[in-house]
């Protein structure tokens, strides 16, 4: 068996009972022009105990218009496998709180990743290295804990290390954490999310992390999307 198939059979795997191929698209150039797609109508509302009224996004060109919705796809293909970890988290720390048994433990964690990985591994496939880094961070939103943390909590210190550091051969990093009020990325991923849970493109999961979107918003009000995105771009090609 070759190098790069162990890689591959040990890199199936999402936090600790979801499989991620997350490397599986190493290969696979990621195309700005031919992943875009437009929104209209960028005008949102949302119906709570108050109604918050979304102002138009303004956009200094077509060109950054574009980058923006590029980044707006990646975010809508990653969130919905988030809060399922975030779900599933839950589900677990509930039925094991009633098994003492260490062994009866970790039995019942492998059968759940193994019904897991027949239920999303082909889907999971699909997700490109951009929408696999954003995952790593929607994560650590919907938990409160980064990736390395939960498959350390619920697989093994040596597993997640082994992870991590396959990871790092791609230039991801299972630590990563998401912070919107000091990384530019991150807070376009958090504008995008406001915005879908407001049009309702994207139904809303409460994040674990304590997050004020218009205290984001004043620190970020001049920010240029196009040349964030661009630099990441750049970086990960």
């Amino acid at each position: 068996m070759t190098h790069s198939i162990l890689m591959k059979k040990n890199l199936f795997i999402l936090l600790f009972i979801l499989p991620i191929f997350l490397f599986s698209q190493k290969n696979k150039k990621e195309d700005l022009n031919n992943d875009l797609y437009i929104i209209k109508n960028d005008s949102l509302t949302i119906p709570l105990e108050e109604v918050v009224i979304f102002k138009n996004r303004k956009f200094k060109s077509t060109t950054e218009k574009k980058y923006y919705y590029w980044y707006y796809k990646k975010v809508h293909n990653a969130y919905p496998y988030a809060t399922l970890a975030s779900d599933k988290m839950i589900e677990i720390n509930n039925e094991l709180e009633g098994i003492k048994s260490k062994r009866k433990r970790k039995k019942h964690i492998k059968k759940i990743q193994k019904f897991m990985e027949g239920e999303f591994t082909e889907q999971l496939k699909k997700l490109t290295r951009t929408e696999g880094r954003i995952l790593i961070k929607l994560v650590n939103r919907q938990t409160g804990e980064t990736m390395f943390e939960l498959i350390k909590e619920y697989r093994s210190g040596w597993k997640a290390f082994w992870y991590n550091s396959t990871a790092n051969l791609f230039k991801l990093s299972l630590k990563t954490e998401y912070h919107p009020e000091s990384e530019a990325l991150d807070f376009i991923v958090e504008d995008i999310l406001q915005r879908s849970f407001a049009n309702g493109s994207l139904v809303e999961q409460k994040p674990k992390l304590p997050i004020d979107y218009f205290e984001l918003i004043a620190i970020w009000k001049n920010m240029d999307v196009q040349k964030e995105i661009n630099t990441y771009i750049e970086k990960y090609k």
